[in-house]
């Protein structure tokens, strides 16, 4: 039986089974269904501590409002699934809102925005091995790379074991890359052409194969640059969305990416659930559109 939002600390405290039981009877569906494309909205910020929306620092601290919005986005057409961390997928399983969904954990979340360790983004989060007992669909993981830290090879290492082990359970991984650096003492991701090449150069060959191997990326700073940047891969990709300022913009920049062949699909978090102007249920349908 679903349960509400206000009933999930009772039954947790009760019956922590429950989060197992709804997984194994949970409905499943393709990775890709028949529109050939991927709509996933993304909710695994807060783990990483990133709470923040524009001004608003505390924003996705509110877990209700947070599962408010993801019920919402989850329940619009077009809309194949989500992306969070463990206590956001067990909520939203104990909710009844996955069935039919593709549902991705987050593998790793250890980097802590704004941290003095922030580079050093461990595999804090879902494990190959709980992706499979649970039943989800893939995984997502996020490799950032700072060529001034020699702290960066132990992360490539860790991501590409993470490759693997994913690939022996024949489960989709979606890998996020960037060269990034610090600036100011704060993590910097270049977004420039050359940047992006590099990063989609080094992620593509990670660990022993790459046939459950996905990319999630961002668009360059200047859109136009998109077409030769994907020339670097023959892996499928999705955009990610990230906090955005100027939403009709964003849109623009989508579209204009999601019309070279090998962008399947998009993952987007705050600027969906929490938009700068109008509803969830607009920003998602508006998001969709685009597809």
């Amino acid at each position: 039986m679903n349960l509400s939002i206000p009933d999930l600390t009772t039954v947790r405290a009760r019956n922590p089974e429950a989060v197992a039981e709804a997984a194994a009877r949970r409905a499943r569906r393709p990775l890709i269904g028949d529109s050939g494309r991927l709509m996933i909205v993304a909710a695994d910020h807060p783990a990483r501590g990133a709470l923040g929306i524009g001004d608003r620092r505390l924003a996705m601290a509110n877990r209700a409002d947070l599962l408010e919005r993801l019920c919402i986005a989850l329940s619009r057409p077009g809309v194949d699934g989500v992306l969070a961390t463990a206590d956001i997928l067990e909520d939203l399983l104990l909710l009844g809102v996955l069935e039919n969904k593709v549902v991705m954990g987050s593998m790793n979340r250890g980097g802590l925005a704004g941290a003095a360790f922030e580079m050093d983004d461990r595999f804090t989060g879902h494990r190959p091995e709980d992706i499979e007992r649970l039943g989800f669909d893939a995984g997502k993981l996020l490799v950032r790379i700072d060529y001034d830290d020699p702290g960066s090879l132990a992360t490539l290492e860790s991501t590409a074991r993470a490759v693997d082990a994913m690939a022996a359970r024949r489960l989709p991984v979606f890998v996020e890359p960037f060269i990034s650096r610090r600036v100011d003492g704060r993590v910097r991701n270049d977004l420039s052409a050359e940047a992006v090449t590099r990063s989609i150069a080094i992620a593509s060959g990670l660990g022993g194969t790459s046939a459950y191997t996905w990319l999630k990326l961002p668009v360059t700073d200047d859109a136009d640059d998109m077409a030769e940047v994907l020339q670097t891969t023959t892996l499928p990709v999705v955009l990610l969305g990230g906090e955005v300022g100027d939403q009709e913009a964003a849109y623009e920049r989508w579209g204009k990416a999601l019309r070279l062949p090998s962008v399947l699909g998009m993952v987007v978090g705050r600027s969906l659930l929490y938009p700068a102007g109008g509803t969830v249920e607009t920003a998602v349908d508006t998001a969709v559109g685009l597809l």
